[in-house]
């Protein structure tokens, strides 16, 4: 294969600034979820948390991919940048409940944005005129860029006629799956994953940030046995996480790999999400509104969710480590068991949460186990 020629990248601080939008969007979409218990049927609230939130990373994704590609940290790309943080305040404006007055410029913002960085891709091919290779992979972003940019304007007529937005997962799913569609020309294009793993990095450090700024809820009430409690183990079970993907990052992954990126990008799309739903799940821990058995299984996948993604993220770990048919076995026993176990004590939410921080620690020592064994082998 061949890689690209350039010199390893930098984390700007623009690209910092940038995320920090991301951070504020992802907010307004979990406040969606915030007035659950009060709503008759939560289906349709669900699902536009799960579109909003898919949807918003997904536009990370697209812009960290082109600047770790291309990115030369110029005029030019900061114009873009702006441009799109600019049109992110207007997705952000309409992720509410009464979302459907603000559809019009939700969607229209969500397509500019897609636009914006086609565009880049576009302007880039006449630098590469000699590079059919990469020209082919440029072309082919674009492609994806502006026809999921074209689902999006569509769903304005649609949601028009039917009252209903029913382009949204459309759009979606098409900018995942044409993204992930890997020609012969389109392998050989490397990125800089020492960059690529560190923004992606910044960014899941940024959705912690959310998770620590939601649990504040807990100390807005009165101080009880029962707050203190909740607020310890909410805060613990953060922690847990945290240290989970910093094991994973720092020890697991392999940040000299080569790769095109794309897959390591698809699995925080999930891993990101999962940590947004995690988010809410522990604001759920002691809102009374909510029902058990929703706010359990809620809880319950989004936490698989997160430790999947984290297994997915070995495919990138360094060449020393080696998932076994019988680690994966035990992995998965372990994850059936803390469920089952999480539904038979659904009613006990004092003795649920002690459990998610027994499985999440017990997690990180199984990763500091792993952390140790790469240090001897190397």
């Amino acid at each position: 294969m061949e890689k690209l020629l350039k010199e390893e990248k930098k984390v700007e601080y623009l690209e910092l600034i940038y995320d920090l939008i991301f951070v504020y969007v992802i907010g307004r979409n979990n406040t969606l979820l915030h007035h659950i218990g009060e709503a008759d049927d939560i289906f349709p609230m669900f699902a536009a948390y799960v579109l909003c939130t898919l949807a918003v990373i997904q536009i990370w994704n697209f812009t960290t991919y082109y600047i770790n590609m291309h990115g030369r940290n110029g005029i030019r790309d900061h114009i873009f940048l702006f441009v799109n943080m600019y049109l992110l305040y207007y997705i952000a404006q309409g992720t509410r409940i009464n979302w459907e007055s603000y559809q019009f410029r939700y969607h229209m913002a969500w397509g500019l944005i897609l636009i914006n960085i086609g565009m880049q891709y576009v302007i880039e091919l006449h630098g590469h005129r000699n590079e059919p290779h990469l020209r082919a992979q440029l072309r082919h972003m674009a492609v994806v860029l502006f026809g999921e940019a074209l689902i999006v304007f569509c769903g304005i007529p649609v949601y028009s006629i039917t009252g209903k937005n029913l382009l949204a997962l459309p759009a979606v799913i098409f900018g995942i799956a044409a993204s992930m569609i890997h020609r012969k020309h389109v392998k050989v294009i490397l990125v800089d994953f020492a960059h690529l793993s560190e923004r992606v990095m910044l960014y899941v450090v940024f959705s912690f940030g959310e998770m620590i700024i939601a649990l504040s809820g807990y100390f807005e009430d009165t101080i009880s046995v029962n707050n203190f409690y909740f607020s310890v183990m909410s805060f613990l079970v953060a922690v847990g996480l945290f240290l989970c993907y910093g094991m994973m990052y720092d020890k697991i992954l392999d940040r000299e790999i080569s790769t095109t990126g794309l897959g390591f990008m698809m699995i925080h799309i999930f891993l990101i999400f999962a940590l947004n739903n995690i988010t809410i799940s522990l604001e759920f821990m002691h809102d009374e509104d909510v029902s058990l058995l929703p706010k359990i299984t809620f809880l319950i996948v989004s936490l698989l969710m997160f430790y999947a993604s984290m297994l997915s993220l070995t495919l990138y770990s360094k060449k020393c480590i080696h998932i076994t048919g019988k680690n994966t076995a035990v992995i998965c026993l372990t994850a059936v068991c803390f469920s089952a176990l999480m539904f038979l004590l659904r009613e006990n939410m004092y003795l649920n949460i002690a459990l998610t921080v027994v499985y999440t620690f017990g997690i990180f020592l199984t990763l500091v186990k792993v952390g140790r064994s790469v240090k001897a082998a190397e």
